[in-house]
């Protein structure tokens, strides 16, 4: 996340991060623990998107984050986006299953999503590859950015051809085109 969101920086986006309570426990302690239950993530991102929000009133607000951090924010996206607090959401290698459960599907919510989302997935994710997300149907309100052999951290095999460097710039342009063309036509929040 360090080096994407150094990228995106220096595409003239603004991010302002946070860390999960249990994450930051996490890495105090070093004790692994499992996430909370989602409504915890849910009230714990909203409050922090809130706060954001009411810091920087004036810029438009995207929500986003890194696999499970994406996840949340498509959960909440919707809500802040109706009341005009949210002007779109990016997903960087969204979980659309469990590792090895493809059948569990996280996805209910994505059918019939309204917020702007871009979602900069690897190619051969293992939590939603190419292959198993082109079979998906997902709201016209989401475009999928595919990143040239990148696993769920966007890294590409050595033999690939494509490079770590040069998939975290592709994602960074992703996003950057992404969010600059919310704000050009867009008169929302």
């Amino acid at each position: 996340m360090n080096a994407v969101t150094a990228l995106i920086v220096t595409r003239g986006i603004a991010v302002a991060r946070f860390e999960f309570q249990y994450m930051a426990l996490r890495r105090e302690d070093g004790r692994r623990r499992p996430p909370p239950k989602i409504n915890v993530l849910l009230d714990e991102y909203r409050a922090a998107a809130i706060a954001v929000r009411a810091r920087y009133l004036q810029a438009p607000l995207h929500l986003g984050g890194k696999s499970m951090g994406g996840r949340v924010a498509s959960m909440i996206a919707d809500e802040l986006f109706a009341r005009r607090e949210n002007s779109g959401c990016v997903c960087l290698g969204y979980p659309f299953h469990p590792a090895g459960k493809p059948e569990a599907l996280r996805t209910g919510h994505l059918l019939a999503m309204t917020c702007p989302t871009v979602i900069v997935q690897g190619e051969r994710d293992a939590l939603g590859d190419r292959r198993e997300v082109g079979q998906m149907r997902l709201s016209s309100a989401i475009q999928l950015n595919w990143i040239g052999d990148g696993d769920h951290d966007l890294r590409p095999r050595i033999r690939s051809g494509f490079t770590n460097e040069e998939n975290l710039a592709a994602a960074a342009d992703a996003v950057a085109t992404f969010v600059k063309s919310r704000r050009a036509g867009s008169s929302r929040a």
